[in-house]
């Protein structure tokens, strides 16, 4: 009956500084109307694309976004220029309730807005390995790979960095002192 297809896309830049392109696009599997006029089945409801410009520490330095695909053409478009508001906020530190003060209900548009929701994740996948050192953490400062207690199957007391961090494990899962 419906599809929603998310893509972030992140791309280094020549300048340290990294791209992200995140794009939502719903569509129907049937013709439907919308304001007064038919899509088609395939054709996109929505069509939205949100581009970040971040550094190594997340913190975004550029934002903008384009309504391309819409239910009201002329309407839905107008949102202007509220994704800049983005800017300055950081993609680890308080992002999504960032978001969520300065885009929520008629502040922004719904469908961008959800889709910021993915955008941390996204970009600490891209990030990994490259800018995020995933592998040993900060020995020095006493701190684990960024990865570690945040998710089920890197807890630190599991079998599963006992094996691959072995340095980090903790049976009881206490932080080392």
């Amino acid at each position: 009956m419906h599809r929603r297809a998310l893509d972030v896309q992140v791309f280094a830049r020549d300048d340290g500084l990294f791209d992200v392109e995140a794009q939502l696009t719903d569509t129907k599997t049937r013709d439907v109307e919308l304001a007064g006029e038919i899509r088609k089945a395939g054709d996109p409801v929505h069509h939205m694309v949100l581009r970040l410009a971040v550094d190594r520490q997340l913190n975004i330095i550029d934002a903008d976004s384009d309504t391309l695909w819409m239910p009201y053409p002329g309407v839905c478009d107008q949102h202007g220029q509220a994704y800049r508001r983005l800017i300055g906020l950081n993609l680890l530190k308080g992002f999504r309730l960032g978001v969520k003060d300065r885009l929520a209900g008629v502040q922004g548009c719904t469908h961008l807005t959800e889709l910021c929701q993915v955008l941390p994740t996204a970009v600490i996948q891209a990030f990994a390995g490259v800018v995020i050192d995933t592998r040993e953490g900060d020995p020095e400062g006493g701190q684990p790979p960024f990865q570690l207690d945040k998710c089920h199957a890197l807890r630190r007391d599991s079998e599963n960095v006992r094996v691959h961090y072995p340095r980090w494990y903790r049976a009881d899962g206490a932080l080392p002192s």
